[in-house]
């Protein structure tokens, strides 16, 4: 078992090459033949801020400080698990030429659509720091946090994405359902709203249910609240994340000798 990890991994730093040259595409392909180019990636999320608070702020009146750092805060963070998973489904089929045609590690296809929205977050942190400075936000020395927080949500989305990427060779309903799964997740993701609108003996099943949660929690304290994430939260979305990694390695390395079948 350790030597075939071992032998996996060789063959995927054997492959570096390829991947970052499928990461570049992936996000050059996405502004291509676009005026403004990269800038649309700090542009979305601001705009997208500017109607959200316009429209919940005074829709709702919620008594949340600095309310536009706090959707913008969750919005990139939950706007990347859409972006990484929504890319990642049809990574396999969408490659389905170049995986008949010669021995690449199938996998390669799935990370690349992830580390492309990796890139792609990274860029849209610009409109989060403007953000930040315009509202007069504090920067505490938990920005420090920043990338542990980051390489939870990766590993949880790359999991995620093995996972969809496999499932959708053999059931391309899954691209489909996978969209309502994430309208209906969005709401239930305090994007928009205080979680302290949900009444208090729910919480516990909605925190539950919701890995997203925990990491835009972790990510809204240092960036938000000036102060390091709480044990609870870091402990927990380190569980979802290695819980969902390993299911999403595993589901992907049974099924990917068969792969070739159905492509």
């Amino acid at each position: 078992m350790l030597n075939d990890l071992i032998g996996k991994f060789r063959r995927f730093s054997d492959f570096d090459e390829l991947l970052k040259q499928l990461i570049i595409r992936d996000v050059k392909l996405k502004y291509r033949r676009s005026y403004l180019g990269y800038l649309w990636s700090v542009l979305n999320p601001l705009l997208l801020m500017i109607v959200q608070v316009i429209v919940f702020s005074n829709l709702f009146k919620f008594d949340t400080p600095n309310y536009p750092l706090y959707l913008i805060s969750g919005q990139v963070i939950f706007n990347f698990m859409v972006e990484s998973t929504n890319n990642a489904v049809w990574s396999i089929r969408g490659n389905a030429s170049l995986i008949k045609k010669t021995y690449v590690p199938k996998y390669i296809f799935t990370v690349s659509k992830v580390g492309s929205s990796l890139v792609n977050l990274l860029f849209s942190l610009g409109a989060l720091l403007i953000v930040m400075i315009i509202t007069g936000a504090k920067f505490s020395f938990g920005l420090v946090f920043f990338p542990l927080i980051l390489m939870q949500l990766f590993v949880f989305c790359l999991g995620l994405s093995l996972f969809l990427a496999a499932s959708t060779v053999f059931f391309r309903d899954v691209q489909y359902l996978w969209g309502v799964a994430i309208s209906m997740w969005m709401y239930l993701t305090p994007l928009f709203y205080p979680i302290s609108i949900i009444p208090e003996h729910y919480q516990i099943y909605y925190k539950v249910i919701n890995p997203m949660y925990w990491y835009i929690e972790q990510f809204r304290s240092i960036i938000l609240y000036a102060k390091f994430p709480t044990y609870t939260s870091i402990i927990i979305g380190f569980c979802y994340s290695i819980v969902f990694f390993v299911l999403g390695v595993w589901y992907f390395n049974k099924k990917q000798d068969e792969f070739i079948l159905y492509i």
